[in-house]
């Protein structure tokens, strides 16, 4: 096949008029392109995942798939509701085949997208009736979404200078704070001193300029005196017509981890109050729909009765008559009703919130509430206008806080706290000393009874990541309460439309290895059910273990202790999962022929954090990710593996999220890190010195990350396409050419070439751990989209003889494949092959692997024992079989057999 025409995209690039501004990541030139003739691929029905449709939001962002061929580049695309009525839309193309023509498509939708379901096609967009603009000047950036308007600067301290609606300014001086200690009190002995960095802006650029969505991008670190760090980027979002802001943060972590405690982190906007204390108002979410509701100066319960039409209107957020028409025993005294000007919800666990408030600073606080996990939601402001601001994931990313300060005076200042000022300060140490593990031989040793891989100097925080998500309205007025509830929804669920599994499977993206939930047969519905239990077992094992926390969340455990009745979350390597043996792809399979709401949601977090927490992007281990452990990043097997964009993929492609994107993109030039950090420096028996020219490089778990990161930027037509595509050839030739081919094992690559030196003597080196990180999802991809019959016929050769007897195996290469493991999880690659050679031995042999070999066979207890004290901690439930590896592999060999092999199952 041919490669992508690179010349017919930047053709279309050229006639893209307002797209110009839209950067590579953004499908440059597709917004506006030259319409085309309609394709054969049939219209596509997109509907929401939850229920509520858009709500509150702004606007929503999704993607699509397309057959090869279905589409050219630059197809313009329109959108209807299941009754007819035009919805305007933004098209862009996220991926294309190598043919030329579309295979992922981004789409956004504003606040007229109202109805349930949509229809998406080929055709000319319907046009907003109040666009999104962006004007540019050499110090700012402002985007009018018709509704409301917004200045973003291009330096200095404040990242939002205004928000304004009809004129009125409702925020001003958005702006990021970050408090530092410099150490820890361990005992009793006396406080530690803390000072505050505030966000300083190194640049700030437009991504996507309209007509529907706009993206602003800014960038910066924190500052104070002469010191800068942790290096923040920060998305603002914006609709046509919408009167609310969407904001994407991410920091980067590059302290000192014994000496940089962060002790707190927000977001911070100013809020001018105008109306008079009795008009301006309080809105603090709690649990559920649950709403502290209140004004700065209550006339409720008060000694005298203002009169029930007053109490009612101010407790519906409405301007109150003028005094002089209240009970006047009332208003002669109202001097002397407090003003309570400061509320701070506080959320340091996942079970529980505290409320209070106070009048001013100098003076008590009093206790207003409290309860389990609140919403993250809050409003300030009056009948003249308001600022509605919400934090997603606030309990789930605990410790937590939203403060609201001077609702008293002229202006209010509200802080979203993504790191409470008031929980413990953020502590990133090692969790212990070494115990001695200096040399290899003791960390092999240390790694043989707690399955950590330690090194000194390898367990740091540096470079480590975390992504969060924030919302705002700027009201006319003080909302009601079925509009607060609405948008407080809209913070802790944003609305994702999507296409149906049906219209996913038959365009054949990420290779083809799934088909949509079927129950057709007693055999397909047994294993439909055990794929059920075990999402909602790992869903209730992260409510009843609490797997939450401002850098776990997102995350699940790797083994369990059936003697403790709980997960190993204190015993090395068996403790946080870190993405081992493909649980992400597990998740996004299942979503992605189920299409079901909780598992889309379940593996959006895991997306979040592995891709975030578990890899560095920063520093010299930047593109790599961090093996299982107790921390996230404690342990010193620093791999692809676990950085890998094969586990970003699918969430990047089905939303279009620019931070997933940037993650994909910085592992083009992740081969560089071989350079930096020998895999296998612990265990090698030969001398080895990392060579440009001769880098030690493995076929499986080294070689799919990079082959992810290649393919993925070869399709997106970023900056470095022409080289990606080149380094992925290249390697795929020199893989195939190798004697033995992926059973060599590994291979000299040259930094310079992009190619595996081919070896002389064949070699017969196989791993059970090299086909499980994304290998089998890439091989089968890439056979699908690059035209090399070697290298096809070497990878169904490694597919075909893992599972085969150790005579097969030495027939064919000389030497049998030694002590493996892994069998069912390598089932499927059975079923690829069955499906590729049309070979019905290799289909039975792939569903007794599956049923009969190790994992979770037919002898499988699929059965729950109920858990309550003193074994347990909590109440819940177990099932001692049950481990990460193998739920993973049962998973993804169970989606791929079914849709490979499924009419070659029996029962």
């Amino acid at each position: 096949m041919s490669p992508i025409p690179r010349r017919s995209l930047l053709k279309a690039a050229a006639v893209a008029g307002a797209a110009a501004q839209f950067s590579w990541a953004l499908g440059r030139g597709d917004a506006e392109a030259a319409p085309r003739a309609a394709a054969a691929d049939g219209p596509v029905s997109v509907g929401w995942l939850e229920k509520g449709g858009l709500g509150a939001a702004p606007g929503s962002t999704f993607g699509v798939p397309w057959p090869k061929g279905a589409h050219p580049a630059g197809q313009r695309f329109a959108l209807a509701t299941a009754d007819g009525k035009d919805i305007p839309v933004q098209t862009w193309t996220t991926a294309h085949w190598p043919d030329g023509s579309v295979k992922w498509t981004a789409h956004a939708v504003g606040p007229a997208a109202g109805a349930e379901k949509f229809t998406l096609k080929a055709g000319t967009p319907a046009a907003p009736d109040k666009k999104v603009s962006v004007t540019e000047t050499r110090r700012a950036i402002t985007v009018d979404t018709g509704v409301i308007k917004a200045v973003i600067a291009k330096d200095g301290e404040r990242l939002v200078e205004s928000v304004t609606r009809d004129g009125t300014k409702i925020a001003t001086d958005g702006r990021l704070v970050l408090l530092r200690q410099g150490d820890l009190d361990d005992g009793d002995h006396g406080n530690a001193k803390w000072e505050r960095f505030d966000g300083e802006i190194s640049g700030a650029k437009t991504e996507q300029g309209g007509p529907v969505r706009a993206v602003v991008r800014i960038d910066g670190k924190h500052r104070k005196g002469s010191r800068s760090w942790l290096p923040f980027s920060v998305r603002l979002y914006f609709y046509a017509g919408a009167d609310s802001f969407r904001m994407v943060h991410t920091i980067t972590y590059d302290g000192d981890a014994e000496k940089d405690f962060i002790r707190g982190l927000g977001v911070r906007f100013s809020v001018p109050m105008r109306d008079a204390a009795y008009d301006r108002h309080i809105r603090i979410a709690g649990e559920g729909k649950g709403f502290l509701t209140e004004a700065v100066k209550g006339i409720t319960g008060l000694r005298r009765d203002p009169g029930a039409a007053i109490r009612t209107a101010q407790v519906k957020g409405e301007k109150l008559p003028d005094p002089a028409t209240w009970d006047q025993r009332v208003t002669t005294r109202l001097q002397y009703v407090p003003t309570w000007g400061d509320y701070t919800l506080a959320q340091l666990s996942a079970d529980g919130f505290t409320l209070r408030k106070r009048t001013k600073p100098g003076h008590t606080w009093i206790t207003a509430g409290g309860g389990g996990r609140a919403t993250g939601f809050g409003y300030v402001g009056g009948a003249g206008g308001g600022f509605s601001f919400g934090l997603r994931d606030f309990w789930e990313k605990h410790p937590a806080q939203l403060d609201i300060r001077g609702a008293a005076g002229d202006t209010a200042e509200v802080t979203l706290w993504l790191w409470s000022p008031e929980a413990q300060p953020m502590d990133l140490r090692t969790y212990h000393d070494g115990m001695g593990q200096d040399t290899f031989p003791e960390q092999i040793e240390g790694l043989n009874i707690t399955y950590e891989d330690y090194e000194p100097g390898f367990g740091t925080p540096y470079g480590i990541a975390r992504t969060s998500e924030l919302m705002f309205w700027a009201n006319a007025a003080t909302p009601s309460a079925s509009v607060l509830v609405d948008q407080a929804t809209a913070v802790r669920t944003p609305p994702q439309l999507a296409a149906a599994p049906e219209h996913v499977t038959k365009t054949g993206v990420f290779g083809g290895l799934f088909s949509p939930v079927d129950r057709s047969t007693p055999a397909k519905a047994t294993i439909e059910d055990h794929l059920d239990f075990l999402f909602a077992y790992y869903k209730d094992q992260a409510e009843q273990r609490r797997w939450y926390g401002f850098w776990d969340y997102g995350d699940i455990m790797h083994t369990y202790d059936e003697d403790r009745h709980q997960w190993r979350y204190d015993v090395g390597g068996y403790a946080w999962d870190n993405s081992e043996l493909s649980p992400d792809l597990w998740l996004w399979y299942a979503y992605l022929r189920s299409g079901r709401a909780d598992i889309f949601r379940f593996a959006e977090a895991m997306t979040r954090h592995t891709g975030e927490v578990d890899s560095y992007h920063l520093g010299k281990w930047a593109g790599l990710g961090t093996r299982h452990g107790v921390q996230h990043f404690a342990d010193s097997a620093k791999q692809q593996r676990i950085s890998t964009a094969v586990y970003r993929r699918p969430y990047y492609f089905l939303t279009a999220d620019e931070r997933v994107g940037d993650l994909m993109h910085a592992l083009v030039d992740s081969d560089e890190t071989f350079l930096v950090l020998d895999p296998l420096r612990k265990i090698r028996t030969e001398p080895y010195e990392p060579d440009r020219n001769a880098l030690s490089i493995g076929f499986g778990t080294d070689w799919s990350g990079l082959a992810a990161a290649w393919l993925t930027e070869w399709e997106r037509g970023g900056p470095k396409a022409a080289k990606a595509e080149a380094r992925l050839r290249s390697t795929m030739e020199t893989i195939a050419a190798q004697p033995n081919g992926f059973v060599q094992g590994s291979g000299l690559y040259d930094l310079d070439t992009g190619k595996f030196a081919v070896a002389t003597e064949p070699a017969v080196n196989v791993s059970h751990l090299s086909a499980m990180f994304g290998l089998v999802e890439m091989c089968a991809e890439l056979i699908d989209l690059v035209d090399q019959p070697k290298f096809k016929s070497a990878w169904l050769d490694y597919c075909r003889y893992f599972n085969a007897t150790k005579a097969e195996q030495k027939e064919r290469y000389g030497k049998d494949f030694g002590s493996l493991l892994l069998f069912q999880g390598h089932s499927r690659q059975d079923a690829y092959a069955a499906a590729q050679l049309k070979d019905g031995k290799l289909a039975t042999r792939a569903w007794q692997k599956f049923h009969d070999s190790d994992g979770y066979t037919k002898a499988m207890s699929w059965a729950k024992t109920d858990l309550e004290g003193p074994a347990a901690l909590e109440p819940g439930y177990e099932n001692l079989r049950i481990n990460t590896n193998e739920t993973a592999l049962f998973g993804l060999a169970a989606i791929q057999n079914l849709a490979l092999v499924g009419d070659q199952l029996s029962g």
